[in-house]
């Protein structure tokens, strides 16, 4: 079965199972929260234990890893880079990703970091929300985790380009998958942790904080300001945007600028590589 004719299905679940939901943006909450029980009992059973397990080798073979998996993006980012009309950032990205293949032996050492050549991340689904293509209702993934109705369309694009989805014999293939997968759980296990005891409903605080990072990505971290996002569109200039502290989730209704938000606000941030959760107050805009 080809990757699109998997979206397909899963948009017909989720139009299946499709609820009232007190947050505009997550329609298909009741599918969303199964998904997320399930990936989480997966990630608890096998993934986090894992990753703990990873964290246990030496700096050298970790970064190494990261890195190799992290120069495959970077093709892909310089095209979308491109895409966006960031015509710098793009050839940057070429640029870094010649020079770790080459000179990094394939990946396995960041010459273009230390070469002042800065790293980006970008996909298909923030190439489309930059030309105005909104991102639609949330969705949780099967494995995959949160994304949006947007990036869930585009996915099969983005699987396509991924240099490691074509490499054969497929046993190999498969086994770098998992190390890959590993790696980037360990890379956030401490914040995962924090979160795990912090937040009181972990699907919220997972969803409010994904939408907003999402939607600050999209705008290369400047939203607009304005409300959520509703529908799967081109939007109008005042249209598709986020609150404007993206690393902020604020629980409660979304507001709109004529009822700027209030009341708490959790933070997740990186302090010399520990995260740590803060509970802070907002006070209305005047």
């Amino acid at each position: 079965m080809g990757p699109a004719l998997r979206i397909l299905m899963l948009a017909a679940a989720l139009a299946l199972t499709g609820c009232a939901s007190t947050h505009p943006q997550d329609p298909f909450e009741k599918f969303n929260r199964a998904m997320f029980q399930f990936n989480d009992a997966v990630d608890q059973a096998a993934v986090k234990p894992a990753a703990q397990a990873y964290k246990n080798l030496p700096d050298f073979v970790q970064i190494g890893v990261g890195n190799f998996f992290g120069n495959l993006e970077d093709g892909w980012t310089a095209v979308n880079n491109l895409l966006q009309g960031k015509l710098e950032n793009g050839l940057t990205d070429v640029m870094r990703f010649t020079f770790n293949t080459t000179f990094g032996l394939g990946g396995l050492l960041d010459i273009g970091t230390e070469a002042g050549l800065p790293k980006h991340k970008e996909d298909f689904g923030q190439t489309l929300g930059k030309w105005g293509v909104r991102s639609g209702p949330y969705v949780v993934l099967p494995l995959l985790g949160s994304s949006t109705l947007r990036d869930v369309a585009v996915l099969p694009i983005d699987i396509e380009a991924d240099p490691w989805h074509h490499i054969r014999p497929a046993h190999t293939r498969n086994v770098g998958s998992v190390i890959r997968v590993v790696d980037l759980r360990a890379s956030v296990l401490d914040a995962s942790n924090l979160i795990e005891e912090a937040a009181l409903d972990r699907y919220e605080f997972v969803r409010d904080a994904y939408l907003q990072r999402r939607q600050s990505k999209v705008y290369d971290g400047d939203p607009p300001s304005s409300a959520y996002e509703f529908d799967v569109g081109p939007s109008e200039a005042s249209g598709e945007s986020g609150p404007s502290d993206p690393a902020a989730v604020t629980h409660g209704t979304p507001t709109t600028i004529e009822e700027p938000a209030q009341g708490a606000v959790v933070k997740v941030e990186q302090n010399g590589g520990a995260a740590s959760i803060k509970v802070v107050e907002k006070e209305a805009k005047q």
